[in-house]
């Protein structure tokens, strides 16, 4: 090859299309791989949910396994269930004022500045449908930021059945 066919225009031309390529590619792929990662995060939190509760076990259907967890939202100021959209999410709450309170220093140990108004409980039912875990998403202050885990408690409420971050 000649050095007439090299130039600074050709050189920018070639890396400009292949920016352009690569861009497509990356957005094509994120769009389309969108619902799966959607699928994947509620399985991945369904599976640390029963894991936290002790049900969970390695190449369970883990869909099948949580049709008997009953998710149900408890306003923390009355302490009375209330009902939310399929939708809500906790952490978010948190982070709106609308949907939160500020905690001050005080009784804020775990550093989470916010505390949603309406909290997610998990109810675990036995076959018979008699309660047999509660399990409760928790959070607070780690080493280089913010643990986001499940605790599952006894059905008396007292007694911690598990922990899993």
């Amino acid at each position: 090859m000649s050095a007439k066919h090299d130039s600074v225009l050709r050189t920018l031309t070639v890396a400009l299309l292949v920016c352009l390529v690569c861009a497509v590619v990356v957005a094509t792929a994120a769009v389309m791989l969108r619902p799966v990662q959607e699928k994947n995060k509620l399985l991945d939190k369904q599976m640390n949910i029963l894991a936290a509760a002790g049900l969970y076990e390695q190449g369970m259907d883990v869909p099948a396994a949580f049709e008997n967890i009953e998710r149900r939202f408890v306003e923390l100021e009355s302490g009375n269930y209330v009902e939310m959209p399929g939708s809500y999410e906790q952490r978010k709450a948190a982070k709106d004022p609308a949907q939160s309170v500020r905690l001050d220093g005080g009784i804020d140990i775990a550093s989470i500045k916010r505390q949603a108004k309406v909290a997610e409980v998990y109810l675990a039912r036995d076959e018979q449908g008699a309660l047999s875990k509660i399990i409760l998403p928790i959070h607070g202050y780690g080493l280089w930021s913010t643990l986001y885990g499940f605790i599952a408690l006894q059905p008396d409420a007292d007694t911690i059945a598990g922990l899993g971050f």
